[in-house]
């Protein structure tokens, strides 16, 4: 068996106590150390970096966290089950507590995606890692601190003060203060751009280089407001206009093209995970948003699991234009046919036997039928799709740098410049052009989601009515990225997160804009209390 010893942060240590004695020297059961083991390739030893990114996707980690403690996901119980202890209502009531599994599961992916980084480094520049003829040992260092530096992003947006580690260190870290945190990320990254490799395709595909740091570096400065308390527009817009300019990304003509089954040659993705179902899983996201059913609409080898959960707020599907071909592109709804597009899918639970149904409407966020909500159809769910899917996910792509640039150029004074490009990036959605065209007024003006709490599907609490600055511009955020991770931040930044009502939930409260560290990673380390 190999042993190989890593530094590990401390954070979070199963102990199992039993009978012992008194001889503290760690046993070694192989002559495998990691003083001794060496790597063939420092691809080989980087690539424990990028694979750790696929760790995020669960139904329990990063990726549902981010939608349904958002206006846009819920994850309610149903006849077949899904309620798991409250797991996942809490999340969308804002209820959570330190011991819910999400919070940690997250926690332990992102730190464990610093470890590994630390430890590359440290092996890429004492030449324990040998650098491949043709690159160079200082691009390979950026590389991976770009990567560290995604995670701590990640880290930062999620939780706000935490331990910053950047050595192989084995002493218990201090938390360190959200802002320390985003400075470090913005030098890392900073440091790092002029030996970023400025190739694309293929043979960079799901690695950071110079334009997926500068996607990175844009999304930092765009939340940097929430993170500091200081706007960073022009920054963001800058490193915006870099990627614009180096004519190396494109949109994609037809939408779905960005999450199909066979999407590594697109050229709209700046950062993918990449995923396959051999050799690299973590993405499933139909098991836990499709009915089982709906198993034979694809002949999956697989059975997704009960009724299915992750599904749409009908509140916010309401805000679509039923022009927008990213409603049908988006959701799942209607009659639910098998593979031959005649035979009709049944239900099992409170409508077995009979047709199977998407409908929108949701009594409330805490229990449905089997057939309530609209479930996800955004990624390509391949013929004969096996538990994970292929699907590489589009962590950054073009849309969202020419997005982001439009929401700096508003927030900065020229609304009628960013409707120009939100113009642009809708066209491919709808059919009548005129239809796909924006002002810079529908930009600036309120949103269209009505807000408010839902009982027995009637909206019967408006709750907090105030007008959401940028509302317009909100919404095309939501059309355009929504299961892509980022309604979280979104709601954040425009400062619905912690005051408005959707569904079930009411606010709780201005804290519950990060999430509390862990109880396990308290118990381990005092000093993160």
């Amino acid at each position: 068996m190999k042993l190989i010893k890593q530094y590990i942060l401390a954070l979070v240590i199963p102990v199992t106590l039993g009978a012992c004695n008194n001889d503290l020297d760690e046993i070694v059961y192989s002559d495998v150390t990691e003083q001794n083991y060496t790597y063939e390739s420092a691809t080989a030893a980087m690539g424990i970096v990028y694979a750790n990114m696929r760790s995020l996707f669960g139904h329990t980690n990063f990726y549902m966290v981010q939608e349904t403690t958002s206006d846009e996901l819920v994850m309610p119980a149903n006849p077949s089950g899904w309620d798991d202890g409250g797991v996942f209502k809490r999340m969308h009531l804002h209820t959570w507590n330190s011991e819910n599994p999400q919070l940690l599961n997250m926690w332990n992916v992102l730190y464990r995606g610093v470890t590994n980084a630390n430890r590359v480094i440290s092996q890429l520049e004492s030449g324990k890692v040998p650098t491949p003829s043709g690159e160079s040992t200082a691009s390979l260092v950026a590389e991976m601190r770009a990567a560290r530096a995604f995670f701590y992003w990640l880290i930062c947006d999620n939780f706000g003060d935490a331990p910053l580690v950047t050595t192989t260190t084995t002493e218990l870290p201090d938390k360190a203060a959200r802002k320390e945190i985003y400075d470090f990320i913005v030098a890392e990254l900073t440091a790092a751009m002029p030996d970023l490799s400025v190739e694309t395709g293929r043979p960079v595909h799901g690695r950071f280089n110079r334009w997926a740091a500068k996607a990175l570096l844009a999304n930092i400065y765009l939340n940097a407001q929430v993170y500091t308390g200081e706007a960073k527009w022009a920054d963001c817009l800058r490193e915006c206009n870099d990627i614009i300019g180096s004519n190396k990304y494109s949109l994609e003509t037809n939408y779905r093209n960005v999450f199909a089954t066979q999407n590594e040659n697109s050229a709209e993705i700046v950062l993918a995970v990449p995923f396959d179902e051999n050799r690299g899983g973590g993405f499933f996201v139909d098991m836990f948003s499709w009915h089982a059913a709906l198993r034979d609409k694809r002949a999956m080898q697989v059975t997704p699991w009960g009724s299915g959960s992750a599904m749409g707020i009908s509140q916010f599907i309401d805000t679509y234009d039923p022009a927008d071909k990213r409603l049908a592109d988006t959701w799942l709804m209607g009659a639910q046919f098998a593979l031959d597009g005649v035979t009709p899918l049944k239900g099992s639970y409170d409508k077995a036997g009979q047709n199977l149904v998407f409908t929108k409407n949701l009594p409330d966020g805490l229990f449905t039928g089997e057939s309530e909500g609209y479930r996800q159809n955004k990624f390509e769910i391949k013929v004969g799709a096996r538990f994970d899917l292929s699907n590489d996910f589009p962590f950054f792509r073009y849309s969202q740098v020419l997005m982001m640039k439009a929401e700096c150029m508003m927030r900065s004074g020229d609304a009628n410049g960013a409707a120009q490009i939100v113009t642009d990036v809708r066209r491919r959605n709808f059919s009548d052009p005129a239809k796909a065209i924006v002002t810079g007024a529908s930009l600036l003006a309120n949103t269209r989601y009505r807000y408010g709490y839902v009982e027995n599907y009637v909206m019967v609490d408006a709750g907090n009515t105030d007008p959401v600055q940028f509302g317009g511009f909100m919404d095309e955020l939501g059309w355009e990225f929504a299961w892509e991770a980022q309604r979280r931040r979104d709601n954040i930044r425009f400062g619905v997160f912690t005051k408005k009502s959707w569904l079930s939930h009411k606010p709780q409260g201005a804290g519950r804009a990060v999430f509390m560290i862990p109880q396990s990673a308290v118990n381990s380390n005092p000093k993160l209390q």
